[in-house]
C-alpha cells in the first residue's frame, strides 16, 4: 500500500466525557482533523474497540472523509475515555481510563508503510504508557522521516527515561513552559530563563527545532538558528481542550509542509488556538475569514 498522506499521526482516539456531553478526542486525533479541515493530507495511527464508541469514532471519521487505513480494531479492549473536568475558567483536567484499545496499537506493514511515505511523523507521549503502543511507537519513529513530539505529559504516564528517549530520537518539540521546566529539571539544567533552557534542550538533544507555549502570554519559537516569538491573542475563553492541539496542527502544517516563514506560522498558529479555546470543543469550526479577522485585530 502507497500512501500520500503528507502528515501522520499516532496516539489515542478517545471520547472526552463532560458532564453534559461526550465528545471524540485524544491529542493526536485533534492535530489530525485540525490539519484535515486546513486541506492537508494527514492520517492517523490508533486502535478503537469493537464497540459502540468505536463504531461511533468510525463513523464521525467518515463523515469528515478522514482516512482510516490506520485504524485498527481491537476486539477485546475498549475504546478509550477521558472524564473531562472544566473549572471556572475553563481550564480542564483529565481522568484517563486504561488499559483501552490505544494501548495496545501494534506495528505492521500498513503503519510501516504509513510512515515511510510521510514527510512528518507527529506523536505524542501518552501513548507510551503501555508497552505494546510503545514498542510500536519506537519502531515507527526509526522508520520516519522528520519526526515531531508533541510533549504531552500526563502524570502519572511518562518517566524520566521515556522523555529522554523521544526528544533524542525527535527532530522537532512542542512543548508547554510548565513541561519545559519540568523537564529542565529533570534533566538538571543549570539555567534559569524560559528561552535558555529551550535553546539548551536544543543542544543537549541535538533538535532541529522547538517551540514553546505559554498559554494566553503566546509562544516562542527556535528554528534552523531562527528565533520568533509572538505575544498571544486575547479572547473570551469558552474552553482550552484542543486548543493547543490545534495550535500545534497549524504551525507544524505551516511550516513543513507549505513552508511558510516560522515567524506567519507562529502568528497564524496563535490565532487559530486562541479562537479554539474562544468555541466549545476541541474539534469546532473555525472559518479562514474568523482566522484573518483575529490576525489583523491582534495587531492592532
Amino acid at each position: 500500500m502507497k500512501s500520500n498522506q503528507d502528515i501522520v499521526c499516532f496516539g489515542e482516539i478517545l471520547w472526552d466525557v463532560f458532564p453534559t456531553k461526550k465528545v471524540i478526542g485524544g491529542a493526536p486525533l485533534n492535530v489530525a482533523l485540525r490539519l484535515h479541515s486546513q486541506g492537508h493530507s494527514v492520517g492517523i495511527i490508533s486502535r478503537l474497540g469493537d464497540d459502540d464508541n468505536g463504531k461511533n469514532a468510525l463513523e464521525y471519521l467518515k463523515r469528515e472523509s478522514f482516512p482510516i487505513e490506520g485504524i485498527q480494531i481491537d476486539d477485546s479492549l475498549q475504546t478509550g475515555e477521558v472524564l473531562v473536568s472544566l473549572n471556572d475558567q475553563g481550564s480542564a483536567t483529565y481522568s484517563i481510563t486504561q488499559p483501552v484499545a490505544w494501548d495496545a496499537i501494534e506495528y505492521n506493514s500498513v503503519t510501516e508503510e504509513l510512515v515511510k511515505n510521510a514527510k512528518v511523523f507527529l506523536f505524542g507521549s501518552l501513548a507510551c504508557r503501555n508497552k505494546v503502543s510503545r514498542d510500536s511507537l519506537y519502531k515507527l519513529i526509526d522508520t520516519s522521516n522528520f519526526s515531531v513530539f508533541d510533549v504531552n505529559l500526563r502524570p502519572p504516564f511518562y518517566s524520566k527515561e521515556l522523555l529522554i528517549y523521544l526528544l533524542e530520537k525527535s527532530n522537532f518539540v512542542k512543548v508547554n513552559d510548565e513541561e519545559l521546566e519540568e523537564i529542565a529539571n529533570m534533566l538538571q539544567c543549570p539555567l534559569v530563563g524560559l528561552e535558555e533552557k529551550a535553546f539548551w534542550l536544543i543542544r543537549k538533544m541535538n533538535l532541529k527545532g522547538i517551540c514553546v507555549t505559554k498559554g494566553e502570554k503566546g509562544a516562542f519559537l527556535f528554528l534552523e538558528n531562527e528565533f520568533c516569538e509572538h505575544k498571544g491573542v486575547k479572547v473570551n475563553v469558552e474552553d482550552t481542550v484542543g486548543a493547543g492541539d490545534s495550535f500545534l496542527a497549524t504551525l507544524v502544517g505551516e511550516i513543513f509542509i507549505n513552508k511558510t516563514h516560522p515567524s506567519v506560522a507562529l502568528e497564524r498558529a496563535c490565532a487559530v488556538g486562541a479562537l479554539v479555546a474562544s468555541k466549545a470543543g476541541a474539534n469546532c469550526k473555525l472559518s479562514e475569514t474568523e482566522v484573518q479577522n483575529l490576525i489583523r485585530t491582534s495587531k492592532s
